[in-house]
């Protein structure tokens, strides 16, 4: 699938990387997904903790949120920026035989920020 980064909180997950940055990312799942009710969608926008949603790579791409979670997300932050839940796995692109790195960037982009 095809994430992009989003205007959120500071958080040492995506600290490298540009707003409207795409990622590739496998999903691994059928059932899970994220739902949420409008208020707590509208309040965790405002908060900056949507950190990534799933994207369209062309205009007329169908099925580009395989789960069809709320408003697209396919990834928040918790209240301090410190815990990323995500559904689909960076750990399943992390070396070009997998398909790529953008799954090596994010989870080592993590690593750094946290060690320093």
């Amino acid at each position: 699938t095809t994430l992009k980064v989003q205007n959120c909180m500071k958080n040492p997950f995506l600290s490298s990387f540009k707003i409207g940055e795409s990622l590739k990312i496998p999903v691994a799942h059928n059932e899970g997904n994220y739902f949420a009710p409008k208020d707590l969608l509208k309040q965790l926008k405002e908060e900056g903790r949507i950190a990534l949603k799933y994207s369209k790579q062309k205009n007329n791409e169908k099925n580009y949120n395989p789960n069809g979670s709320s408003d697209d997300i396919a990834g928040i932050l918790s209240n301090n920026g410190r815990v990323l839940g995500m559904m689909p796995h960076p750990e399943r692109v992390i070396n070009d035989l997998h398909g790529g790195t953008d799954g090596l960037k994010l989870l080592t982009n993590c690593v750094e920020q946290i060690i320093g």
